[in-house]
């Protein structure tokens, strides 16, 4: 993969960091223990995949503790942006979040160790007048009718990994389909991040999920992301090659206009990059 074929001022908007353990301790009822992956050891990924841009999306290790990532954030200042996981921050607090570059705040349904799906709206009440979004890690094929609930909330959403349902089930799964009318709605945005999690191939290009990715664009081309999931968490085995995930992206997209919108355009707007 080329450095070359990526947009100057491309965004990975999915990635995690994770220090020292002595430093920043894990969640008693974490689902996983990840290995160290400093911010600087994925500078080397964005150089040579020409990334300008990355959002560091808070683990489920470290529940309500953002220290990790804001002290990321604050290393990769001003190109890179957060999705923190809250608990009873005042809002001071929350206002030094977004000063930091906090601009969403992740709800996670699939591991222990985050804070369950309780009350959405009130959260969603909480963060609305900082104009920050909910993230949330669904798998869609579970939850269609919270789905819907989703475009009722007084801020937008954005939806984790193409929804998280497994390749099998197919597009016209009613979870699948009840996102694709969320972001027909404009009332969210989608991850085409993490194919290896929901694919049944061995690897890249994940043609299996080629017809949600194209269902996604067809529905909504101005609401869909790109994230590479780096460091691949809580997978049996190493984790993909960072340069292959990319190509899934190339595979599902041929329109080099669009892959701009995909990579820079909207993840611009979203998380506020200049």
């Amino acid at each position: 993969m080329s450095a070359g074929r990526l947009p100057a001022g491309a965004c990975d908007c999915h990635v995690h960091v994770f220090g020292r353990a002595d430093r920043y301790p894990f969640a008693a009822d974490r689902a996983y223990t990840p290995p160290e992956a400093p911010l600087q050891r994925y500078r080397t990924v964005m150089e040579d995949l020409g990334l300008s841009r990355a959002v560091l999306v808070q683990p489920s290790v470290y529940g309500t503790d953002n220290r990790a990532m804001l002290e990321a954030m604050g290393e990769g200042s001003p190109n890179v942006r957060g999705v923190a996981v809250i608990g009873d921050e005042s809002d001071d607090e929350l206002a030094a979040f977004h000063t930091a570059g906090v601009r969403g705040v992740r709800v996670n349904a699939l591991f222990p160790g985050a804070p369950e799906v309780v009350d959405l709206g009130r959260l969603a009440r909480r963060i609305a007048p900082l104009g920050w979004h909910l993230q949330l890690l669904i798998d869609v094929s579970q939850t269609p009718d919270l789905v819907r609930r989703l475009a009722d909330l007084p801020v937008p959403t954005v939806i984790d990994h193409l929804g998280h349902l497994p390749a099998a089930l197919g597009p016209g799964h009613p979870g699948f389909q009840a996102l694709l009318g969320l972001l027909r709605e404009g009332r969210s945005w989608v991850k085409l991040s993490a194919p290896y999690r929901l694919s049944a191939r061995d690897g890249p290009p994940y043609d299996d999920l080629r017809p949600f990715a194209e269902a996604i664009l067809d529905a909504a081309p101005k609401r869909a992301l790109w994230g590479s999931d780096w460091p691949h968490p809580a997978i049996p085995g190493p984790g993909p090659d960072p340069a292959a995930l990319l190509d899934p992206l190339f595979d599902w997209i041929h329109d080099p206009a669009l892959r701009r919108r995909v990579l820079v355009d909207t993840p611009a707007r979203l998380y506020g990059f200049s």
